[in-house]
């Protein structure tokens, strides 16, 4: 008797066992199992002009013009672009390795100068000095 109701609790276990392990149909893996579309990703890089045209003030434009003399470029710099920006922080969208910013919210401005056939790409935050974004 007793090896009748082992025999009946180890079948009843067992099927319990079989039925939590399928779990429901099976599935192949390598189809997605809903209809949600795949995370996108981007390419880690400077953050492209996507802002209003702005203005650049008299003391930004010396600030810049003094920038390019102390890196030795003697031609005559022209304003290609400005435009105002939000950046996500600190950084003004050109990290650099290693450095850490301020984690909110900066409105700036960027704006593009070219100097001898070289585009320079200056970051603006919350003040008159810049920041040379080099690639």
């Amino acid at each position: 008797m007793r090896r009748a109701i082992l025999a009946g609790a180890g079948g009843v276990l067992l099927l319990l066992l079989t039925a939590c392990a399928t779990g429901g149909p099976m599935t192949d893996p390598t189809t997605p199992s809903s209809s949600r579309p795949p995370f996108a990703t981007t390419t880690p890089g400077p953050i492209g002009p996507s802002g209003t045209p702005a203005e650049v003030s008299p003391a930004q434009w010396d600030t810049i013009v003094a920038d390019l003399a102390e890196r030795g470029v003697a031609g005559e710099p022209v304003l290609v672009s400005a435009e105002s920006v939000t950046w996500p922080n600190g950084a003004l969208g050109c990290p650099k390795p290693g450095m850490s910013y301020t984690q909110a919210v900066v409105d700036g401005m960027r704006v593009l100068v070219e100097a001898d056939g070289v585009t320079y790409d200056y970051r603006f935050g919350r003040g008159d000095a810049p920041v040379l974004c080099e690639a």
